[in-house]
């Protein structure tokens, strides 16, 4: 191969940057001209790209989002979107493309694949942690420790004004996060999407943890099973304990990544180029017990499937 192309596709995750910054400089240390493509497959679609170099990634290892930007493109899911994109393909003379992201954007790679073999390696990049057959996104320990500074300041004021917090973390269909800063963060109860929760239930602990003296609570909601402020609603009404909501939001996307993230996206970035430059595909990049892999996208946009109730366990035995 003589020139590659990447792009950052999906929701943003720290450690982006660092995976574009290895990408980049291991393509370009292997003779190999590397494209960087804006905004995802819009950017591809619409011509949006310029050849990147050693010094075009300075500087940025350290930058939570990508320089690259990212948005949802609904036109690819278009024949006539794709067709575009393919068209940019031939007139750059891109003989391959790494996309960073998750299991929406290998989605999106594997079809493109299908339909017109064009070479694709996937770099997993998600706050959720939900990608199949891969133990670590790049971003997830960042949006972890971001949620967790969170808590643990809330915390504070809960136990000091003796109140009821419903903390709302990201996740609309995976409970990763919620489950990890609950456990980390010593919270009470968590409510995720894999688990029907009772509201009935988490007041009757509340209210028998209040009577044995307890003055706080905290009760960390994934964002796609309900809002912060209707929970809250049904607690207070119930209990007729004081019950605060908050939404910790985007604020889990930015921030510089931690070291974990960006390790992890430097090594993945490398690892993305040499198996494209070995002539591999249709594939995602990511650290599986312990070890660089691959793991075919098919497999990769399957739902991914983690011991839930060992985490939720121990959260209620630990409250």
């Amino acid at each position: 191969m003589k020139r590659i192309a990447v792009m950052t596709t999906g929701g943003d995750a720290p450690g982006m940057n660092a995976a574009i910054r290895s990408v980049v400089r291991c393509g370009c240390a292997s003779g190999v001209e590397v494209m960087g493509v804006f905004r995802g497959w819009w950017g591809l679609i619409n011509e949006e790209l310029k050849p990147f170099n050693h010094r075009s990634v300075s500087g940025i290892i350290n930058q939570g989002g990508t320089i690259l930007k990212t948005q949802r493109c609904h036109e690819f899911n278009t024949e006539e979107g794709q067709q575009r994109a393919f068209n940019t393909v031939k007139k750059y003379d891109i003989e391959g493309l790494i996309v960073i992201g998750g299991n929406g954007s290998f989605a999106a790679a594997h079809r493109f694949y299908q339909k017109y073999g064009v070479p694709c390696i996937g770099i997993a990049a998600s706050i959720d942690n939900d990608v199949n057959g891969i133990d670590m996104t790049i971003g997830s320990d960042t949006a972890i420790n971001t949620a967790l500074a969170a808590i643990d300041n809330i915390r504070d004021t809960a136990t000091s004004m003796e109140r009821v917090f419903v903390v709302e973390v990201m996740g609309r269909g995976c409970g990763y996060i919620a489950l990890s800063v609950a456990l980390a963060g010593g919270c009470e109860d968590v409510i995720i999407p894999e688990i029907k929760y009772d509201i009935s239930k988490i007041c009757h602990d509340i209210v028998n943890g209040n009577l044995k003296g307890k003055i706080s609570w905290i009760v960390v909601l994934a964002e796609g099973v309900a809002k912060a402020a209707d929970i809250t609603k049904q607690i207070s009404e119930i209990t007729s304990l004081e019950c605060r909501a908050v939404t910790l939001g985007h604020i889990q996307r930015g921030g510089r990544p931690t070291a974990v993230s960006r390790d992890l996206a430097l090594h993945l970035g490398k690892a993305a180029v040499d198996r494209l430059l070995a002539g591999e595909t249709d594939k995602a990049v990511g650290f599986v017990k312990g070890e660089i892999s691959a793991v075919d996208f098919e497999k990769a946009i399957m739902k991914k499937e983690f011991n839930v109730g060992r985490w939720y366990n121990l959260i209620k035995i630990l409250s």
